[in-house]
């Protein structure tokens, strides 16, 4: 019977519960990937996300929040929610009100609203990370 190579695990951070490091990956994009070792991707993530939300933000685009009777509206309001610490500090800031009449403001709801959904779909990828689907 041949012995398995013993396995070891490359971060600390990969022994921390999932859904704190789930949460920590949303709340700062490319946090998860950090704590996982993946300098890189997390150095890439973190730019591309902060630069959509940005120019988002800069094109007059809208952090949505749920309307009553408008059920799309809470699709909209998660991808914003996505963006993590970005919507909460824009919001107090009294940024990302969006300005309806201004030629950029769907494209401002679309950088802002892609910003969340990728920030979102990190979260899958770390998932997959830790349960072994992806490799190192």
């Amino acid at each position: 019977m041949a012995e398995q190579p013993a396995t070891t695990d490359p971060t600390p951070a990969s022994r921390l519960p999932l859904s704190l490091l789930l949460a920590l990956a949303w709340l700062v994009p490319g946090l998860g990937h950090l704590l996982l070792g993946r300098r890189l991707r997390a150095a890439v993530f973190f730019v591309v996300i902060g630069i959509a939300f940005v120019v988002g933000l800069l094109l007059q685009g809208e952090l949505i929040l749920p309307t009553a009777g408008d059920p799309l509206s809470y699709l909209a309001a998660i991808a914003s929610i996505g963006n993590g610490t970005l919507f909460f500090v824009a919001k107090y800031l009294g940024l990302g009100q969006g300005v309806v009449t201004a030629v950029s403001y769907e494209y401002g709801n679309t950088f802002l609203l892609t910003a969340g959904m990728m920030n979102l779909l990190l979260l899958l990828d770390i998932h997959d990370i830790v349960d072994g689907r992806k490799e190192w």
